[in-house]
This record gives structure tokens, C-alpha cells and sequence, in this order.
């Protein structure tokens, strides 16, 4: 039995190469086609590339469909491999009800939250933002609207201090690719009932470079949770002065602070416990900063990067 698979990111590169390591008979069903966005440019020079799924599916052998969205034309292309179900794991674009009808059994979506909460692009990013202390992975049917359909499985992950929604991602997708094993031989059959989604539905649109900004003068947990949201896309930033200052994913400093620091500096090395760690002052505590990208540099080790500074480093404020 066909099975088409729709992606665009590496967490939807690493899923199809999941599927596929399991193979047809834990499946049920050959995945024979892959659906994934154009070939976009990448890196400072811009060189158009395929998307990770693309180059999954080409390592594999498996013919490609590019296209940005699902049009007649694209449909016919998906139709010629005759499927019996599709998968969606972040293709990137919504499926109308022309594709959605497609595969016989339909389209399932792996989607990363506790639906119907945080329906929409950016799931582990708003729940990271939030302060939510768990997430789920959920298979569920997709259906024309957005992120509502009826749901066929779902498992819990918490959500641990200091993690990043890229490793949170990562951690999901792992977790999501085998509850796809397990219930793919289901879904081909038609054997598995999906229950409708039950609760008040929040929303999770993608996060812009503005709600990536830190501002150090907010309380500690809140400027963790945005700095974790927003790594490694769209990019937790500051201002060092005039220039951005990116920085990498952060945890709750459990220490004293000097009774003279202020929100803002960038510590060096403050005890806690029995070592010494790099710590952003806040407006109500501090946090651990693990590694900085300056302007034009590379992202280093924070304890490295504030070691060659010849004062203490004061980030945050408002520059145009």
C-alpha cells in the first residue's frame, strides 16, 4: 500500500528517515512519493538548495514533488502514485480539500502540542513561551481548517528547564516518528477511530524577530522562557551597545548575586554551588547564558566570549 509523505524541515527530514528505517512491513505500506517546498536560497550567498526532506527523499531514491502549494495540477502528480494515506509533518503550507482527498485513507499531520491547544505554526515555541510544564506529540486527521481535526493518538513530554524548542523539537519528532510506526499499519486499514478534539483551542502563529528580542529588565523565568522559545529560530537576541547580540538557550541561575549587579550586565563568573557560571543579571534574579553570537562572529561559548571583555558587558536597552 502507498504512502506519500508531505515535509519541508530537518525534524520532518528526520521522521521520514525514521519511517523509513522501519520499513513496509512495520508500516504496512511503502512510502513512494515526497511532497516538500521549492529548493530555497540558504546561507550567505544565497545558493538555492533543496529542502532537508528533498535531500532525504533523493538519498533514498524516492521521485520528489516540489511545489509551494497543493494545486490541481500538483494533486494529479500525489494522485499518479494511487495512496493509500498521506503523512504531514511541517510541509508548510495548508492542504485544500481538492489534496485532502487524495490518498483513499486521507492525510494524518504530526503536530507538536496538546491539541486543541496551540493549534498553528509554532506550538513548542508558544508552550516554551508560556511556561508550560508539559507538551504532547499528536498524530490526528487532517481536515480543511486549521488544525482541527479529530485525533487518532497523543503523548505527553514535559517540558525540562533550560531546554530549547529546537531540542524540544528534535525530542518530539523522535518520539512522534515511532508513535507513526506503531499506528501506520492501523490508519492504512481504516482501523483506527479518531476521537474529536475536546477543550478551548489557543493559538500559535510563527514568531517574528520582534518577540525574539530579550529584555534583560524582565524577571528571570520570563526572559529564560523567551530565549528558549525563540532558539534557534527566529533567533533570541539583545543589544550590546548598537550591535545585536544572539544568544543561546538559557536556565535559571540558582545562585547569589553580587549585591552590586543591576539588570543587564553580563557576569562572567558568579558562584553557584561549587563552580562559577556566566550569568545575565535580570530585573528579579539571573540566568545561565551558555554561548553568544556577536555581530558578524560566530556563536561561542558565553564564558569564553566574556572573558575578552575588558568591562562588564551591559545588554538590553532600546536602539534603532
Amino acid at each position: 500500500m502507498s504512502i506519500i509523505f508531505a515535509g519541508t524541515p530537518p525534524i520532518a527530514a528526520d521522521c521520514l528517515r525514521g519511517l523509513l528505517a522501519a520499513g513496509p512491513e512495520k508500516l504496512g505500506g511503502e512510502i513512494t512519493a515526497v511532497l516538500t517546498r521549492p529548493d530555497a536560497p540558504v546561507g550567505r550567498k544565497r545558493t538555492l538548495t533543496p529542502s532537508p526532506v528533498a535531500q532525504a527523499a533523493e538519498e533514498a531514491g524516492l521521485p520528489v514533488i516540489k511545489a509551494d502549494r497543493v494545486d490541481q495540477e500538483v494533486a494529479g502528480r500525489l494522485r499518479e502514485h494511487s495512496p493509500r494515506l498521506g503523512i504531514v509533518v511541517a510541509y508548510g503550507a495548508l492542504l485544500p480539500q481538492h489534496a485532502l482527498d487524495v490518498p483513499e485513507r486521507g492525510w494524518v499531520n504530526l503536530h507538536y502540542s496538546s491539541l486543541p491547544k496551540y493549534r498553528g505554526a509554532a506550538p513548542v515555541q508558544h508552550a516554551i513561551l508560556n511556561g508550560e510544564a508539559a507538551t504532547a506529540a499528536t498524530i490526528f486527521q487532517l481536515e480543511a481548517g486549521m488544525d482541527t481535526g479529530p485525533v487518532h493518538a497523543a503523548a505527553e513530554h514535559p517540558i525540562e528547564e533550560g531546554v530549547s524548542a529546537g531540542e524540544l523539537l528534535q525530542a518530539l519528532t523522535a518520539l512522534g516518528t515511532q508513535m507513526l510506526i506503531g499506528l501506520s499499519p492501523q490508519l492504512l486499514a481504516g482501523a483506527s477511530a479518531p476521537s474529536p478534539q475536546r477543550g478551548e483551542p489557543s493559538f500559535a502563529p510563527k514568531l517574528t524577530r520582534d518577540d525574539a528580542y530579550i529584555d534583560p529588565a524582565a524577571a528571570a523565568e520570563a526572559v529564560m522562557h523567551r530565549i528558549n522559545a525563540t532558539v534557534p529560530e527566529p533567533g533570541a537576541w539583545t543589544w550590546l551597545g548598537d550591535q545585536r547580540l544572539k544568544l543561546g538557550p538559557v536556565r535559571r541561575f540558582h545562585g547569589q548575586l553580587p549585591s552590586t549587579a543591576a539588570p543587564g550586565q553580563a557576569l562572567s563568573a558568579v558562584a553557584e554551588g561549587e563552580g562559577h557560571v556566566p550569568v545575565l543579571v535580570t530585573g528579579e534574579g539571573g540566568v545561565v547564558l551558555t554561548a553568544v553570537q556577536p555581530a558578524g562572529k560566530r556563536m561561542t561559548p558565553a564564558a569564553d566570549w566574556l572573558r575578552g571583555q575588558q568591562q562588564t558587558p551591559i545588554l538590553g536597552g532600546h536602539h534603532e
